[in-house]
């Protein structure tokens, strides 16, 4: 094992489990569903923070209540992919506001990008405008979103 690996216990997957259901469950409860005290479960989660297991919070907006009802994966291929052109093109995709995440991944795409947008105009719109004016853009796929089931993830 390396030695930057945690060994995770018993307590340690029923604390991931429960931060992984509800992120904001008080340290009490986590205790008392965990069968521990309270100041055993901050002491496992600050534990945890301090190992790199858990990461910054952060707020998952609930897009289609914000009005952007349409979520497209593109994958996108870069005519040129020396490391200025990359540079150059991430900086130019992250300033586009409805961009909500950029991968960079190997395959037949170099770019893997998360868009919302409010309808299908709003998404032609943004991919014409923004996306395909983008440097060094020479191909892309387009993939709507029709469900998406969130998980966590394995837990050791």
């Amino acid at each position: 094992m390396p030695a930057d690996l945690i060994e995770l216990d018993d307590i340690d997957r029923r604390i991931l489990k429960l931060l992984a259901e509800n992120a904001d469950i008080p340290t009490v409860e986590i205790g008392r569903r965990a069968s521990i005290s309270q100041s055993l479960a901050w002491r496992r989660i600050q534990r945890l923070k301090e190992c790199g297991v858990l990461g910054k919070r952060r707020l998952i907006f609930e897009n289609e209540a914000l009005g952007f009802t349409v979520t497209v994966f593109l994958g996108i291929r870069l005519s040129a992919k020396g490391s200025a052109s990359l540079a150059e093109f991430e900086r130019a995709i992250v300033a586009i506001p409805e961009v909500q995440v950029v991968q960079q991944v190997l395959g037949i795409y170099d770019y893997r990008v998360r868009i919302v947008a409010r309808n299908l105009s709003d998404f032609e719109r943004v991919l014409r405008r923004r996306i395909m004016a983008l440097p060094g853009v020479s191909e892309f796929e387009a993939n709507v979103l029709l469900s998406e089931e969130r998980r966590p993830g394995p837990i050791g």
